[in-house]
């Protein structure tokens, strides 16, 4: 399997965000600005139901998301971000809010899409978008990453959210390319 890349620039991630919105695919947007805002990994977010991220007793979006990483076993919190949450109340507009449903429901019955089915639309929009790179699921998850450490994130605060085992790992997630290493030279010019 070949590795993905994280997308680089903001305005291509706005490009793929737009893509279903316009298209009223609300699904699938919510699947593109869900993998970007919570870093999770496309197995976990394709187990969510609404009761995960909605509070039906205060008919209201909840602030965190509380799961068992299916890959590690580990609890995790996530916070529901400002841009998250404007996304999942443009979901809910448009899909009932049934406590167990799945919130990528699958056409073919009461379960989620499939790995495959979330590879195709993620690909699909970053083709049509023409983004560079290679994409995939995990993209989504790299993206995360890539922005939270260009915004000051440490890297070590990162491997903690990633759940990593080593930090090796996390610096292969940051997609650390020549431009950014370039950069280091020219900010520390005395």
């Amino acid at each position: 399997m070949k590795a993905t890349d994280p997308i680089r620039k903001k305005s291509d991630i706005s490009k793929i965000r737009n893509y279903y919105l316009n298209k009223g695919e609300y699904r699938n947007f919510l699947l593109v600005c869900f993998g970007i805002n919570t870093g999770l990994r496309i197995s976990d977010i394709l187990n969510l139901k609404s009761e995960d991220v909605f509070d039906f007793k205060n008919n209201t979006i909840k602030d965190h998301i509380y799961l068992k990483e299916k890959k590690t076993g580990k609890t995790n919190s996530i916070k529901i971000n400002t841009s998250l949450k404007n996304a999942l109340k443009t979901y809910f507009r448009y899909f009932p809010k049934l406590s167990k449903n799945f919130l990528f429901k699958s056409k073919k019955g009461n379960r989620p899409i499939s790995r495959v089915q979330a590879y195709r639309i993620i690909k699909k929009a970053t083709d049509e978008c023409k983004i560079e790179g290679t994409i995939g699921c995990h993209s989504l998850r790299k993206t995360f990453g890539y922005f939270a450490w260009k915004s000051g994130a440490q890297p070590v605060l990162l491997m903690n959210l990633f759940n990593h085992s080593s930090f090796e790992i996390t610096k292969r997630y940051l997609g650390i390319g020549q431009e950014e290493r370039d950069s280091v030279y020219m900010h520390l010019s005395y």
